[in-house]
């Protein structure tokens, strides 16, 4: 027995002396890997012409969204929906105490059954009457009474018909129904809750079609209304930017008093809209005409730049090594670059591979673009 432990001990220090010197010879190869990758690309920062534009920060929107609120009084005995359930059109949403209104419905019928029975009565009367009249048994007043009554009777019935109408018209307010097929973006009440007028209850949107919304400053006003092309960033996050011309774009003919703006709403296709989500934030951009003078910016290449949480920065080339230098951004320009707006000047040598900038030992080739 202690010949077989021996034995097993033995093997087992056999094995971590493998894995020992497998793990020193990949750290070997990583190091040689660093070592022998050369110096890193750089490049000279330059001014470019670009086309002159306007960028705002916009929010997408659903076109058909609404608000739905009671139009009856009571308690709201269920409510049968929660925020991001999908609903369809005639849907019941939610259920408002309905006895009251239910007893006026049936007092309505049976009005109606009561004006039914006393105008039976009065056109038996009248036919009775003016048979009688005819072989000349009662007066001509006679028979006029007998059409007033009948014409009285028909009005009682008429109005007990829409006093019932009535009636169910409130009832049906007490059932609170989807509009149209879409989605619950929030719901303001809770079974047990009291409902009034106008109280709202729930909130629903259609998924599409949805609009970019845009709050434009005056002074901005006249280069927006004159703008050649009209383009929502959809998505910010990626390498390239993907940039989505609107179908159709129009300003509510309104200013905020407070704030001095104007909104712009621009539709969005079903296509290029169909993985947006109501209240996504987006990047609008108008372009202004070819007409207008091009100016020059300072880009950069989009994989130059360093994110780092709230940090944007590049690798700058200064006395043969790398320093990590903060800047501040402008638009993106797509394949272009980005526009630097403050960090760095013309004319530096900035890192194209900032992953290998940030070794220690890193050094700059021979710029490109000197």
């Amino acid at each position: 027995m202690k010949s077989s432990n021996s034995g097993l001990v033995k093997r087992v220090r056999q094995l971590g002396l493998v894995c020992g010197v497998l793990m020193g010879g990949a750290t070997v190869l990583v190091t040689s890997a660093l070592a022998q990758s050369g110096p890193v690309p750089v490049a000279v920062v330059r001014e470019k012409a670009a086309g002159s534009f306007y960028e705002l920060d916009g929010v997408i929107q659903p076109v058909k969204q609404s608000t739905i609120a009671a139009q009856a009084a009571g308690r709201i005995a269920s409510f049968t929906v929660k925020a991001g359930d999908k609903v369809r059109a005639g849907q019941v949403l939610a259920v408002i105490d309905d006895r009251e209104v239910a007893a006026g419905v049936q007092k309505s019928q049976a009005q109606i059954s009561q004006a039914d029975a006393e105008m039976r009565n009065a056109r038996a009367s009248l036919e009775r009457t003016r048979d009688l009249q005819g072989k000349g048994f009662v007066s001509k007043a006679a028979l006029d009474t007998a059409e007033m009554q009948y014409k009285g009777a028909t009005a009682v019935r008429e109005q007990a018909a829409a006093s019932a109408l009535q009636s169910s018209i409130s009832q049906s307010f007490t059932r609170v129904t989807a509009p149209y097929d879409g989605w619950v973006l929030q719901t303001h009440a809770e079974a047990g809750d009291l409902a009034v007028p106008g109280k709202p209850l729930v909130t629903v949107f259609a998924p599409l079609p949805l609009r970019a919304v845009v709050q434009v400053p005056a002074s901005r006003a006249q280069a927006v209304r004159v703008a050649s092309q009209t383009q929502v960033q959809a998505d910010s996050t990626t390498e390239l930017a993907r940039w989505i011309t609107p179908i159709a774009r129009a300003a509510v003919p309104s200013a905020d008093p407070v704030s001095q703006t104007t909104e712009w709403r621009l539709d969005l296709s079903d296509k290029d809209s169909a993985d947006l989500l109501p209240g996504q934030q987006v990047r609008i951009r108008f372009s202004q005409p070819q007409t207008s003078s091009v100016t020059q910016k300072l880009l950069i290449p989009q994989s130059a730049v360093v994110r780092r949480g709230e940090l944007t920065a590049v690798y700058v080339a200064v006395n043969g090594a790398f320093s990590l230098r903060a800047v501040r951004l402008g638009a993106n320009l797509g394949a272009d670059g980005i526009e630097v707006m403050a960090g760095i000047a013309s004319g530096e040598a900035i890192a194209l591979d900032p992953i290998r900038a940030g070794f220690a030992k890193a050094t700059p080739a021979a710029p490109v673009g000197k």
